[in-house]
């Protein structure tokens, strides 16, 4: 987990729900400490270029990197190998069938350079109010009737903040995130924020823009 907090001070959330200007973020990102999960909190947070990412026992930790990753849906990469995979109904994908067991695999997911998981146990209650507004989405990969990958995250309208994806068989999870992209590619939105670089997901398109791009796109 990131800890580095030099440069800028650090801001301590109250009982409001508001955030400081992103702008006021440190060099990692980090912009403010504390507050809660509601739902009105986390909505203005995405809404505003905010997300939380936190370990199990830390307070929780809110972020606005700079520079931000993203993918434009129309400039989506699809290899060879994956055209193969979709042409040969390697998988099946369905979407918010069963959103609660997508988070518990995303959350016992071993990532390289991480320590235990950000997806607590309050992430998932959180996150599980936010699918029963019908804000937050699951996107599901089968395969011989078994869940082997999938996705989740935020819908604010023309912006899909993707939050975490797991695979239990090779390509299961770039096959939901091509989906949900060419979808999202069709109803004309705007972008996938996609958070923080990785290859895997430059692989696949994304990019990294200014922060105040994003927020401008936001």
């Amino acid at each position: 987990m990131k800890s580095n907090t030099h440069h800028k001070p650090i801001h301590f959330l109250t009982k409001i729900v508001e955030f400081p200007s992103v702008e006021l973020a440190n060099s990692e990102g980090l912009l403010a400490v504390g507050g809660d999960l509601s739902p009105e909190r986390l909505l203005l947070a995405y809404k505003s270029g905010i997300f939380p990412w936190f370990n199990e026992d830390s307070l929780i930790l809110w972020w606005s990197p700079d520079p931000r990753m993203v993918l434009f849906p129309e400039k989506l990469k699809v290899s060879k190998t994956m055209r193969k995979v979709i042409r040969d109904n390697a998988f099946t994908l369905t979407k918010n069938t069963c959103f609660k067991t997508v988070i518990e695999n995303c959350s016992k997911i071993n990532r390289k350079n991480q320590e235990g998981t950000w997806i607590t146990n309050n992430i998932k209650a959180a996150y599980l109010k936010l699918h029963e507004m019908g804000v937050a989405h699951s996107y599901e990969v089968w395969q011989n009737n078994e869940l082997v990958g999938g996705l989740y995250g935020i819908d604010l309208g023309k912006v899909f903040c993707g939050e975490s994806m797991f695979s239990l068989v090779t390509n299961a999870s770039k096959f939901a995130f091509i989906h949900l992209s060419q979808e999202l590619q069709a109803k004309n939105y705007t972008l996938i924020d996609c958070q923080i670089y990785t290859s895997h997901l430059q692989s696949l398109g994304a990019e990294e823009i200014p922060r105040k791009q994003f927020i401008s796109l936001l």
